[in-house]
């Protein structure tokens, strides 16, 4: 018993990481989240299929290579468009956890994609503007990230709220 909640514990605090550095990326924020994941599940507080696992545990190696892959920082220096896409993805997510949990990740995703669109038109955010390809090159290099660190958050918060 005190086992499991140590491990509870530390699961909670994984995800909370992970959503600090969605909103501050200093590294990529799908790794404490999958981690927290799997903290929960060992802690028998949520029960997660094999294959969420594998399929999440592959979407976070993708934004680790992303992460490697990706120039750091923005064009202009300006880091507040991880603000706009990190707490749009957040609210998606739990716009679809209270709609259908089986959407959940279409509410993230059309959560970031709201958050990039509305930075990309305030001043700093205009080097992106919609029909071009940095609008594209920009979502994979940081909303992907995103998507998968607040879809992995979210299924374990749907994880205690549903069972």
């Amino acid at each position: 018993m005190v086992m499991q909640t140590i491990l509870l514990i530390a699961g909670v605090i994984a995800l909370i990481i992970a959503l600090v550095l969605v909103l501050s990326p200093k590294w990529t924020a799908a790794v404490p989240a999958y981690v927290g994941l799997w903290l929960m599940h060992w802690s028998y507080y949520i029960a997660v299929p094999t294959m969420t696992f594998v399929f999440w545990g592959i979407a976070t190696l993708i934004t680790v290579g992303l992460y490697y892959l990706s120039p750091s920082g923005e064009p202009d220096g300006n880091k507040s468009s991880n603000l706009y896409v990190g707490f749009t993805a957040m609210a998606g997510g739990m716009l679809g956890i209270l709609l259908a949990p089986r959407i959940m990740v279409l509410g993230v995703v059309l959560g970031a994609v709201v958050g990039q669109l509305a930075y990309s038109r305030t001043p700093a955010g205009r080097w992106m503007m919609t029909p071009s390809s940095l609008f594209w090159k920009y979502f994979a290099a940081k909303c992907l990230p995103a998507i998968v660190a607040v879809s992995i958050v979210c299924i374990a918060v749907m994880g205690i709220v549903i069972d």
